[in-house]
């Protein structure tokens, strides 16, 4: 019974700092790499691979590599169920255009086609 506790401790000792809880409420949003994270936090990439090493240890993330890149993304419904308590709803998830990794610029790209459209039909509009 008092291993229930210890992890539940661990846990909230992990949630504790504040740029591990900007990883996690991210990644409510579904998997991100490295480099998303870093722009999204404003932080240097050793950083946040040292946080998300840490949240790897306490089995909260869980990572897959594509490539190059290394997707991170919750590893438990549960983590996302306390942290919707904690936060509230996830707030809109951040994009990167700078980010390089194939998702993110795949995201950018319909990001700027939907624009484009919108603003085609805006100025069909006028006419």
């Amino acid at each position: 019974m008092g291993d229930r506790y210890e992890r539940v401790s661990d846990i909230f000792q992990i949630l504790s700092h504040s740029v591990r809880l900007q990883i996690l409420d991210e990644l409510r949003w579904g998997e991100a790499c490295v480099c998303h994270l870093q722009g999204v936090l404003g932080r240097p990439q050793p950083y946040i691979s040292q946080q998300l090493s840490k949240l790897r240890e306490a089995n909260l993330v869980t990572d897959r590599r594509e490539g190059l890149y290394v997707y991170y993304s919750l590893s438990d419904d549960r983590i996302e169920r306390l942290l919707e308590v904690l936060l509230g709803p996830p707030q809109d998830r951040s994009s990167m255009e700078a980010c390089p990794c194939p998702r993110c610029e795949k995201t950018s790209i319909a990001g700027r086609e939907r624009g484009m459209s919108a603003v085609s039909s805006r100025v069909g509009e006028r006419v």
